[in-house]
């Protein structure tokens, strides 16, 4: 990441030891002006053509008055960009303050961007889920149930049919932005999959690089449980539940097994129609207004005949 912003630290290298802990990042303007109320002094503080031009204006105290202001709060890093040669003063200051002081060839704009993306995929908020997830015709799918339900057999079994692995056992879900989950495997069990009795197998070895991706946003989550007959299971699919992760909904498919059910094909199946779905059709709602219509007619057709006397 340090080559991608272009940053030359010169001062502050006794800091570099610290932790930021804000994600947002801050122009320090109006605290070199002299106005530090409300100033966040846990963020990354950026000094472009703006403030650097407006130190070099100030008189040799006044500059050394701001820039002492500034470094009094325990910064987690300075970053002057456009290529700026930093004051002398500030220089000093961040080697005597601790704070690392870092010089980029990017301008302030390009940097901004490079280091939110940057700060937002680190503070993103993630969680471990106990699952499989699978790329299906483009669908993240994300398969639940009980251990030894058959998720990895069934995930093989889409592999083999051309889809594509992104995690088994473990599935970490980052919250990579409003609404958006995204999924990835750890390190460790990347490209993995166990199979009871027969043991790990290395997906990316057997299959090629074809049969695998390193993450994918989740879309779709089917929950695998053991056939009851006792319990009432959906029909329609008009009822739409959703599964809530990180404080995101994902709509969510609960799908009794038994023997001799072909579950890699219905997977398939729930992939494509949430695809419609995405698309405006719903196979269930259009049922629906076929029966709808379809009364309204013999209503129509009813009423007609009744007052029909020849």
């Amino acid at each position: 990441m340090t080559r991608r912003l272009k940053l030359r630290i010169v001062a502050g290298h006794s800091g570099l030891t610290g932790t930021i802990g804000q994600m947002d990042l801050h122009r320090p303007g109006l605290a070199l002006a002299g106005f530090i109320e409300l100033f966040p002094s846990g963020r990354i503080q950026l000094l472009g053509n703006t403030e650097i031009l407006y130190l070099s204006r100030l008189s040799e105290q006044a500059r050394g008055e701001a820039i002492k202001s500034l470094t009094s709060y325990p910064l987690p890093c300075i970053i002057v960009t456009n290529h700026n040669i930093p004051p002398d003063e500030l220089v000093t200051a961040c080697n005597s303050a601790k704070i690392p002081l870092f010089v980029s060839r990017l301008n302030t704009t390009e940097l901004t961007f490079y280091l939110s993306n940057y700060l937002a995929d680190r503070f993103a908020p993630s969680e471990s889920v106990h699952g499989t997830l699978v790329d299906v015709y483009g669908t993240g799918m994300l398969l639940v149930g009980r251990a030894g339900i058959g998720k990895s057999e069934i995930a093989l079994d889409l592999v083999e049919r051309g889809h594509r692995l992104v995690a088994d056992d473990v599935v970490v879900v980052t919250r990579k932005a409003p609404g958006v989950l995204l999924g990835t495997g750890p390190q460790m069990l990347r490209h993995l999959i166990e199979i009871r009795g027969v043991g790990i197998i290395d997906v990316r070895q057997m299959f090629g690089v074809r049969a695998i991706r390193l993450q994918k946003r989740i879309e779709t989550v089917v929950e695998l449980s053991d056939w009851d007959g006792k319990e009432t299971y959906e029909r329609l699919g008009l009822d739409e539940i959703e599964q809530e992760f990180l404080g995101i909904g994902i709509p969510i498919v609960r799908l009794p097994i038994y023997p001799g059910k072909n579950i890699t094909v219905i997977a398939e199946a729930i992939a494509l129609a949430h695809h419609l779905k995405i698309y405006g059709h719903n196979a269930a709602r259009e049922l629906v207004s076929r029966q709808t219509a379809t009364m309204k007619q013999k209503r129509q057709i009813a009423e007609y005949l009744r007052w029909d006397r020849e």
